[in-house]
């Protein structure tokens, strides 16, 4: 017996219990039948499907993360024009909107973009390690630990960036916040964990836009703590919006504690630091999953096409996310804290309007259609951020995505609904993997291409976003 299935067999209570929990939640038989050799086990708690589970982890956790985001990115801006003596007010770059930029400004955007990708590097390199063992784990030992473990980081990392801006430590130190971060896991595991957790609880027919549910959670979240965060800063600074960033972790770690029930039967026999984790994930994506079995290879060649198109959407979204900042900071836009976070709440909440359009168009589409539609509104809206020059194109950009976020919980769904009910641990923890892998190519990428072309095109990043999702769009369609 090769070691992948001794490490199933070894969690097939724990894997198994999904089955019997999906068809006491559905209130009544599961679509899917339970996998062959499989036991009869059932979870400690009896969960409706209707009431909310992990939303509101995945509501704080983003909240903490959204709001982190682009203060950081300022944070570094402001500490490095202080050190270099450029005026970070930069009133006289807002009233010129010659494309000749200060070469002190050049200076700061490109050190700036320098660091972010160092940081991005720590935290997202360790993170690709830990999210995927983190989330095959949790099919084992059960979702709640890992929630409170991952929730639990994210609060010490917050811990090490206001040690930094209290005692103005070089900002090299906040790498080491990222990097305990990522060794929690963090909020890549939490997704991951989350999306398996709706996996445990749902059918296939309300799959999809459960799925959503959770990602409309992250644009909400995120448009609330951008808006919150920007003008917070603009007002009293950086230390006591992050003192609500600790805050926040805290009281998503609580929250799984006191309100979160498990879907999973705990194996008291599960170990952490194994490889047979790594194993499990890898046993899945090399073969397709035990319902493969019948169709061979197609099955698992469609599955390799949906998590390839979900890396292209994923890393566009990341890395794009990552270049706002900068490129509204800098002429010709030159935004301050507030229009910053009005941008960033605008994108935000794309996630509430592309769940309401998923709603609505399922019901005279297939999903398919719905995730082209998109990613047109994404390739649409990046391809006017290209050449954004004032405040209203720039908005008119936001407004455009307004589906930009449909297309990621189809694929999700569609990839969830190919494995057996046992696999979706070891399935959302392959597709964390990917996400993890998607912020750290995204990261070396995107700052690296940024400021590289800034003496020709300013928004050409952006254009070569638009055009990457072409690719998606091709698999799909």
């Amino acid at each position: 017996m090769n070691e992948p299935d001794t490490a199933r067999i070894l969690g097939s209570d724990a894997l198994t219990s999904a089955d019997s929990y999906g068809s006491m939640t559905a209130g009544g038989p599961a679509e899917e039948p339970d996998a062959p050799g499989s036991c009869s086990a059932r979870p400690p708690f009896k969960l409706p499907r209707s009431q909310v589970t992990v939303e509101p982890v995945m509501f704080l956790a983003m909240f903490s993360v959204a709001m982190q985001a682009p203060l950081s990115t300022q944070y570094l801006w402001d500490r490095i024009s202080e050190e270099l003596g450029y005026n970070s007010s930069r009133t006289s770059e807002c009233s010129n909107l010659s494309l000749n930029q200060d070469p002190l400004q050049k200076e700061v955007e490109t050190l700036t973009a320098q660091w972010s990708l160092y940081i991005s590097l720590g935290g997202f390199s360790v993170g690709l390690l830990v999210v995927p063992h983190l989330g095959s784990w949790s099919d084992l030992a059960g979702r709640r630990p890992v929630l409170i473990l991952s929730n639990l980081g994210l609060a010490l990392q917050a811990v090490v960036y206001l040690v930094v801006m209290y005692l103005k430590l070089p900002v090299a130190y906040l790498l080491v916040g990222r990097i305990i971060g990522g060794l929690s896991g963090e909020f890549g595991a939490v997704l991951s964990v989350c999306f398996s957790y709706v996996a445990d609880i749902s059918d296939k027919r309300s799959r999809t836009f459960r799925v959503a549910i959770l990602e409309a959670c992250l644009g909400i979240s995120g448009m609330l703590a951008s808006i919150i965060g920007g003008q917070w800063q603009h007002a009293q600074g950086y230390i006591k919006p992050f003192w609500l960033i600790l805050a926040t972790c805290l009281a998503a770690a609580l929250y799984v504690c006191l309100f979160v029930r498990e879907t999973v039967l705990p194996n008291p026999s599960a170990k952490l630091f194994t490889f047979h984790h790594y194993k499990a994930v890898w046993h899945l994506v090399s073969t397709g999953g035990s319902t493969s079995d019948k169709e061979g290879r197609f099955h698992r060649s469609k599955l390799w096409l949906y998590l390839l198109s979900f890396f292209f959407v994923a890393m566009i979204h990341a890395g794009s996310s990552l270049l706002y900042v900068l490129y509204e900071l800098s002429s010709p836009l030159c935004w301050g804290p507030t229009l910053i976070g009005y941008g960033a709440g605008a994108l935000n909440i794309a996630s509430l309007t592309s769940l309401l359009g998923l709603k609505i168009l399922q019901s005279c589409l297939s999903d398919f259609w719905v995730a082209l539609i998109g990613l047109v509104s994404s390739i649409t809206g990046l391809l006017v951020f290209s050449v954004a020059d004032t405040t209203e194109l720039m908005f008119t950009g936001y407004a455009l995505c307004f589906l930009y976020m449909t297309a990621t919980p189809v694929l999700r769904s569609t990839m969830s609904k190919m494995v057996d009910r046992s696999e979706q641990g070891a399935l959302f923890a392959a597709i964390a993997c990917v996400e993890s892998l998607c912020f750290l190519v995204a990261g070396s990428l995107f700052n690296t291409l940024y400021p590289a072309t800034l003496h020709f095109m300013k928004g050409f990043t952006f254009l070569f976003a638009a055009v990457v999702l072409l690719i998606p769009s091709g698999i799909l369609g």
